[in-house]
């Protein structure tokens, strides 16, 4: 049987992250500490952080090198959630059209597609693989279309982005978008892979 102890300790340092989040959000920190663009900055500093533990970490890289590739994509299904949020903000008047609408409405669509890819695909993308391969470069060119322009927004207009610095929204810049980065270039990582590795159990767990 293969060891729980990785998948663990990653569930552990995410969910210590998202406590953490959630805390600073509940302070007020981010309102008081990141003046746009500084969220999006902030957005790419985390990204590097997770992937600069990819590399340094053997025992993280070969976790994410075996793990289930739909446990990845699985973790795209959280856009629903954010997406929603976006669009409910934008009709409250707390967002812009610019940047609310084209966020919201693009993560639902990642979103959903993440289902029907899951459903397409295997532990290892050895079917399905174009779709996953077209679904990555799309969810990824949405989040970085989000972070550019919630960037470009906010540097022009900061007060029009204040809700984006306050909880529930203010998990997105200092939890969550730079999660959902990181794990489209893993998935190019592990696409890119012309040799299988054996999986962990279904989505990684035993």
């Amino acid at each position: 049987m293969v060891s729980t102890r990785p998948t663990l300790a990653v569930i552990r340092a995410v969910t210590l992250w998202l406590a953490f989040a959630v805390f600073a959000g509940s302070q007020n920190l981010p309102a008081q500490l990141l003046p746009p663009p500084l969220p999006s900055a902030l957005i790419v500093a985390l990204t590097v952080v997770i992937l600069t533990v990819a590399l340094a970490s053997a025992w993280f890289r070969e976790w994410l090198m075996s793990l289930d590739v739909r446990a990845l994509v699985l973790v795209h299904v959280t856009r629903l959630v954010a997406g929603l949020l976006l669009l409910v903000f934008y009709q409250r008047g707390a967002l812009p059209y610019a940047f609310a609408v084209p966020a919201g409405i693009g993560g639902i669509i990642v979103a959903v597609m993440a289902i029907g890819v899951v459903l397409a695909t295997d532990a290892q993308a050895t079917r399905g693989r174009w779709l996953l391969g077209a679904w990555n470069l799309l969810g990824l060119a949405d989040a970085v279309m989000v972070t550019a322009t919630a960037a470009w927004i906010g540097s022009a207009d900061a007060d029009s982005m204040a809700a984006l610095l306050r909880l529930p929204l203010s998990l997105l810049p200092t939890w969550l978008v730079s999660i959902l980065i990181a794990t489209h270039l893993i998935l190019f990582v592990r696409l890119s892979r012309r040799e299988a590795v054996p999986a962990r159990g279904k989505f990684g767990v035993p």
